[in-house]
């Protein structure tokens, strides 16, 4: 890898799945494991767009691995606009060369986050306002691929959705903000709500802070690397971060050296199963 390149997700995958790529224009593309070239641990790989057909400006946002296409299994997706739309399973089951629509965008709104649900999870959507909204994913009606969706959230103008997150046992949540700032918060914290509503305060977003940036789900043990737009690279490990109230601040994540510098971006690194993955002698399955 570049130095300034670092490991983003990790799958899982027998050599038989499907990977369903979604891109930020709202397009969907399949991948078989075993059609990605084999390589050894300390290669580069190949880039997406030599890999898929992408178009110009176009950039997969998300994966998720499928082995089959059960029919009680929907993917649930939310756009930067705060848009949600679950379509069932199935509905993505014929592959084609060169993609998909897997949802209509307004004009300017952005593909952000996806997720393979059962019809009665969690969602939770935050806005770079600070914002979070709960609600039972029940709220949101099976839609066919090529529909827009409906109201997640609502958001002050000039905001945006940045996370999608379907909440799991034992996880904990990681709000960080432009300024450097941030701090771990249990999901106990948050009431569920109406979809479309303005949510609760996930994060003060004060002069301090800016706005929000992301929200991930993370689990003890993690790592994670924060992004900066002047190209600085910190990681850090997620438990030496300060658990505290839904409605605080938060603590300093990362020292930002320039005066115009902003975090742009926080991922969460699970190294460890990478290695664990690379262990399994005679498996079929790869981290991809």
């Amino acid at each position: 890898m570049k130095d300034e390149d670092f490991v983003e997700k990790l799958l899982v995958a027998n050599s038989h799945d499907t990977i369903l790529c979604f891109s930020n224009r709202g397009k969907v593309y399949w991948l078989r494991v075993f059609e990605i070239p084999r390589a050894s641990r300390a290669s580069r790989g190949r880039p997406m767009v030599n890999i898929l057909p992408l178009e110009e400006g176009e950039r997969i946002t998300t994966f998720l691995p499928v082995r089959d296409y059960p029919e009680d299994q929907y993917v649930l997706m939310a756009t930067s606009a705060g848009v949600v739309k679950k379509t069932p399973l199935p509905n993505f089951s014929r592959p084609r060369s060169n993609g998909l629509i897997a949802l209509s965008l307004d004009e300017g709104d952005t593909l952000i986050g996806t997720a393979i649900t059962k019809g009665d999870a969690e969602v939770m959507l935050f806005s770079s306002a600070g914002k979070a909204v709960r609600f039972n994913e029940e709220a949101v009606r099976p839609m066919s691929r090529t529909a827009r969706g409906v109201r997640g959230i609502r958001m002050p103008e000039g905001h945006h959705v940045v996370s999608l997150i379907i909440p799991q046992e034992n996880a904990v949540l990681l709000t960080a903000s432009e300024n450097g700032y941030g701090k771990r918060t249990t999901f106990d914290e948050f009431p569920t709500y109406s979809r479309g509503s303005q949510g609760v305060i996930a994060m003060q977003c004060s002069e301090r802070n800016g706005n929000l940036v992301t929200a991930l789900q993370l689990f003890e043990g993690d790592e994670m690397m924060l992004i900066s737009d002047k190209g600085t690279l910190v990681r850090t490990r997620t438990d030496e971060v300060s658990v505290l109230s839904r409605n605080t601040q938060g603590v300093r994540l990362i020292k930002l050296s320039q005066e115009d510098e902003r975090l742009v971006g926080v991922e969460r690194i699970a190294e460890t199963d990478a290695e664990e993955v690379d262990g399994e002698e005679g498996s079929d399955e790869q981290g991809v």
